[in-house]
Parts: C-alpha cells; sequence; structure tokens
C-alpha cells in the first residue's frame, strides 16, 4: 500500500516515535493530517501555527497511558503527514483539498486525525465520513454553538462550521459545552432540534455522561474537539477564549464512554493558537489527540 501524500519521518511526526515503535503508513491504523488553515478567525489568530505546535508538543507525550496500563500506540500504530500548501484565500477550494486527503486515508480503511487550523476545517473533513456512514452521529465540543450560517461574509467561517456539517440533511450532532449562542442561530436551532443536543455549559456540574453518550450507541461517531471546548483558565491559547468550559476529566470521561458505547471513526482538534513560551496549552492538545487514538484504536 502507497501512502496518497507525503509523509514526515515518524521522529519527526506525532510524538516523536523512535525506530523500534515507527511503521510505515500501510502498516498505521492512525494517520495525522496537519491542516493549519486560518483565514475566518474573528478576534484573536494564529491558528496556522496549530498544527505544528501539537507535533512539536506531542514529542514530550509519555507514551504509557496509566488507564489503558500499556503503550496503546504499539497496538495501532501512527504516521503524520506533510501539511500541503494552504490557499488561506479561498476556504471552499481548500477544504476540498482536505476533503481529498481524509478520504484517501479512510479508504484505506485507516483513522484520520485532522490537526487544525481553525474550526472551519471540519465540513471538510467530515465530508467522506458522511458518505460512508449512513448513520454518522457527530460528538461536539466547543464553546460555541456555530450554527451561523456564514459570518463577516464568509459562508464558511469557523463561526459557521456546525451549520454548514449540517448543511447534510440527516446528520444528528450532540455538542458539549456550548455557552455562547447568538439571536441569530436561535431560530435554526430551535428548528433542528430533533437532531442537535445540547449540553450547556451552564448546566455542567448537572451532566450525566451515561446521558450525554446515550445517542451515541452502536453508531460510527466522527469526533470533532474545538480547543475553547475547554475552560479558558485550561485553555487560554484559543482565538475566542469562554470562561464556564470543561475540564481534562470532564472531556476524558465523555470521550472514553463514547469510545465504549459507539465507535469512533475519525476525529479533528482544531483552534489551537499558540502562545510563545506557553507550554501547557500546546501539550494539553497533543495529548487529547493521543487520547482519542488510544481510547478508539489502542483497547486490547
Amino acid at each position: 500500500m502507497t501512502a496518497p501524500f507525503a509523509m514526515l519521518k515518524p521522529a519527526q511526526g506525532f510524538l516523536g516515535l523512535p525506530p523500534e515503535l515507527a511503521t510505515s503508513y500501510e502498516d498505521s491504523r492512525a494517520v495525522i493530517i496537519p491542516f493549519g488553515l486560518e483565514a475566518s478567525v474573528s478576534y484573536g489568530g494564529g491558528t496556522e501555527n496549530g498544527p505544528s505546535a501539537m507535533i512539536a508538543s506531542s514529542h514530550e507525550v509519555e507514551l504509557f497511558d496509566e488507564d489503558l496500563w500499556c503503550e496503546p500506540v504499539e497496538r495501532y500504530g501512527v504516521i503524520t503527514a506533510r501539511e500541503p500548501v494552504i490557499d488561506n484565500s479561498d476556504i471552499a477550494a481548500t477544504l476540498k483539498v482536505l476533503e481529498a486527503m481524509t478520504s484517501a486515508v479512510l479508504d484505506d480503511g485507516k483513522f484520520p486525525l485532522v490537526f487544525g487550523g481553525e474550526h472551519s476545517i471540519t465540513p471538510g473533513a467530515i465530508r467522506p465520513f458522511l458518505k460512508k456512514y449512513e448513520d454518522l452521529i457527530i460528538l461536539h465540543f466547543d464553546a460555541h454553538a456555530d450554527l451561523r450560517d456564514g459570518y463577516e461574509e464568509e459562508y464558511f467561517s469557523h463561526a459557521a462550521a456546525i451549520r454548514r456539517v449540517l448543511d447534510h440533511p440527516t446528520v444528528p450532532i450532540v455538542s458539549c459545552g456550548i455557552r455562547n449562542i447568538s439571536k441569530e442561530e436561535i431560530p435554526f436551532y430551535e428548528a433542528n432540534k430533533h437532531r442537535i443536543t445540547i449540553h450547556w455549559g451552564k448546566d455542567r456540574a448537572k451532566w450525566k455522561v451515561a446521558d450525554i453518550v446515550k445517542p451515541l450507541k452502536g453508531r460510527p461517531i466522527y469526533l470533532t474537539f474545538d480547543l475553547d471546548g475547554f475552560d479558558s483558565s485550561l485553555m487560554p491559547s484559543t482565538g475566542t477564549p469562554e470562561p464556564g468550559g470543561l475540564f481534562w476529566e470532564d472531556a476524558m470521561a465523555i470521550i472514553k464512554t463514547a469510545s465504549e458505547v459507539g465507535t469512533i471513526v475519525g476525529a479533528d482538534i482544531n483552534e489551537l493558537a499558540p502562545i510563545e513560551n506557553l507550554h501547557g496549552p500546546d501539550f494539553l492538545a497533543s495529548k487529547l489527540a493521543y487520547k482519542i487514538l488510544n481510547y478508539s484504536l489502542g483497547r486490547a
């Protein structure tokens, strides 16, 4: 099996794997796709540097998983694509590039994990999954509902990421951590409550994980994680931080349980805007990526 596009050497890619843990494209079950699209950010910038920061900080992630009690990467193998040249002047065209990359990886029976970039990557990354899985459901972590029908004259704005995904008329979504929604989004939300389930940030203390994951049972799951879903005290390195968000244990409990009741088939992590010399948020994003892979692919 030949890789559909250029790959980084394992020591340069995600987790900085040594030779004894390095795998070829053919033998890797997971493929990291760095895609630093930054074209519609509306407050702070810097998401174009998110993929490189996540890859660099991942070299410091301990491979032993204390929950699964092993080094799960040995069970699945991961390889990292070389980031393509990205045209920030045309989001629609650029999303077609990402769609083609994700599609190629998915067609080869592998798990694509996309590193953004702003949240506008998701409508492109998810298209091949919507075609492959009739019963796909989306698990969405975010501070914002992202249900605008475009923003600041950009149809594919990061503020419209979930609205563009829901242009697919049947796919349902479970959103966790939402604490920012505009008046303009309410009519679409209320008209689509049959397929949009929101677990509001204001109610986090009352959340029950079993209730959150109930719609995911027995279904293929696409996971999209906007890092501003985390509380801003934990994740300041994002363009639109919000207080009142998730903490690490909240996210881990939901993702782990989701992987037990359904099948996570692909994912993206987006909106990391690295701050120079502030390593914690970059490391958090990298470890989040590793935990998503571990729970999705690394069980015995």
